[in-house]
């Protein structure tokens, strides 16, 4: 298990359950059982660190080896991340100077960052944009995580936690997240297993994708959606709809609970009960929209559910009638010198039909195999993720430190096409920085866009900004514009009553 050590940033003091030795961390000294950091101008010499990347970067040729490290970081931090466009997200537009703006707003939201030797710091806030830079810049974090948005500036909580006094710190709003790992799936794949990922298992995200998007903007109304790829081995989805940051724990818990169909254990075979005499309508809608064409097309021949014994009996365990059980073991037995691709298909297409034809339980027939395609396809999702609305999230455009990938959003109208393998490396966007040509570019664009316009980051930026944070930007004008005029009219009603 990961050691972790908490900063809380309220004297520098970082506490260390494991009780690591202060020499792995550079800079570090213990005082008891903490361990202090020293000021910043005391530790690993940054400002030598930070004139070298400089010159570096004025030269603009990098020599590159391997996937990842805090060097590359800071040349990825200083002239490729999104700020600008993260900024004017997480402000939902109390940025600008309309009257309605609630300028307190961005630097109450909590950031945390998991620095190198996993130092974990938690309740940073920052007043603007220029300040968020200047602090990622500074600290060269390997992974940011973004919290809620709290009553007071997270840095200010200690004033709201004295003993005997009625305030409380407290997150007041905060987008419903939602997170898929592949190794929730590791009971039914067998390509990979683990953190591994590949392009046999990666439709399992594929359908997570269609079917929660779907169901969110059909059954929730939710608009302002955005998929995340989490740089390894999964994905993660920002609603970002003002209802939806706005929820309260229970309501979070109830629209992550409508997700939740898998609900069995290594224990037993069973692991979905679908009730009723008839789907729900959502389930419905997945069931013949996406689960069943993906179940039968690629997770039964990716995976070879039916090629060997030990896989297909799992399936054949979920079927309640022991004669039906061993005329199909008996059949597929039968079969087994057929090639392994043609067995997948000629096993299913047999047991589907033999099911399905049932005239005694023909019902109670159909149900198992829609219990079987549900078991292997169905979105398996963090729940408690969605819950609590003080639970972190990684931000989109980090660099994952195990695999170098960039998390960069997906297109859920296109998610068939998202090829994990092929999304950028920080090793490979430097390399394209080295060798981009900026000469017939348009001279109006600021440095940054240049940047882009070399790399393959280009793409996930523009379709950030075009598909999702255009839109939502433009649909918190409205509410902001909505909620002015509100007030407005309510100040006047009190005047008038005053009078």
């Amino acid at each position: 298990m990961r050691q972790e050590r908490e900063v809380t940033m309220d004297g520098n003091v970082v506490r260390d359950s494991s009780l690591t030795t202060a020499s792995c961390v550079e800079g570090a000294r213990h005082v008891g059982d903490d361990i202090v950091m020293e000021p910043a101008e005391d530790r690993m010499q940054v400002d030598e660190k930070i004139s070298a990347h400089q010159a570096t970067l004025s030269k603009e040729i990098y020599h590159f080896s391997g996937q990842f490290s805090s060097d590359y970081l800071r040349i990825y931090y200083g002239r490729l991340f999104p700020f600008a466009e993260m900024y004017k997200w997480l402000s939902y537009g109390n940025d600008g100077k309309h009257p309605g703006c609630d300028s307190s707003f961005f630097c109450r939201r909590e950031f945390s960052f998991t620095l190198e030797h996993d130092i974990y710091i938690r309740y940073l806030s920052f007043h603007d944009v220029a300040e968020m830079e200047a602090g990622v810049r500074e600290k060269c974090p390997h992974k940011i995580d973004i919290g809620a948005v709290y009553n007071v500036d997270p840095s200010k909580r200690t004033a709201y936690s004295n003993t005997g006094s009625d305030r409380i710190f407290a997150p007041v709003e905060r987008e419903l997240v939602f997170d898929v790992d592949m190794t929730d799936y590791d009971d039914i794949r067998y390509c990979c297993t683990g953190a591994d990922i590949c392009l046999q298992c990666w439709p399992l995200m594929t359908i997570a994708i269609k079917v929660v998007d779907t169901a969110l903007r059909e059954d929730f109304g939710f608009e302002h959606i955005l998929w995340v790829y989490s740089g390894r081995r999964g994905v993660h989805c920002w609603v970002c709809d003002s209802r939806a940051r706005r929820l309260t724990n229970e309501q979070r818990s109830s629209i992550a609970e409508y997700f939740r169909v898998y609900k069995g254990n290594e224990n037993n075979s069973r692991k979905v009960a679908l009730t009723g005499a008839a789907l729900h309508p959502s389930l419905s809608r997945a069931y013949g929209e996406v689960l069943k064409q993906f179940f039968e097309e690629q997770v039964i021949p990716n995976q070879g559910l039916l090629q060997h014994k030990e896989r297909f009996q799992r399936i054949l365990d979920i079927v309640p009638d022991d004669t039906i059980v061993a005329q199909v073991h008996d059949r597929w037995q039968e079969n087994r010198r057929s090639s392994l691709g043609d067995a997948n298909y000629d096993r299913w297409r047999y047991f589907k039909h033999l099911l399905e034809s049932n005239k005694q339980k023909g019902q109670a027939f159909r149900r198992c195999l829609e219990e079987i395609i549900f078991t292997y396809t169905y979105p398996r999702l963090d729940l408690e993720v969605s819950k609590h609305m003080n639970h972190l999230l990684k931000a989109p455009f980090c660099v994952h430190p195990k695999t170098g990938r960039v998390c960069v959003p997906i297109n859920p109208m296109e998610c068939d096409s998202f090829d994990p393998t092929t999304v950028p490396t920080i090793t490979q966007l430097l390399e394209e920085l080295n060798k981009g040509d900026t000469r017939s570019m348009d001279c109006n664009l600021d440095p940054k866009e240049k940047d882009w316009a070399k790399t393959s980051l280009l793409q996930p930026v523009q379709f950030f900004r075009s598909t999702f944070l255009n839109p939502l930007i433009k649909a918190c004008k409205v509410d902001l514009e909505s909620a002015y005029r509100e007030k407005l009219q309510e100040s006047a009603s009190k005047r008038s009553l005053n009078w």
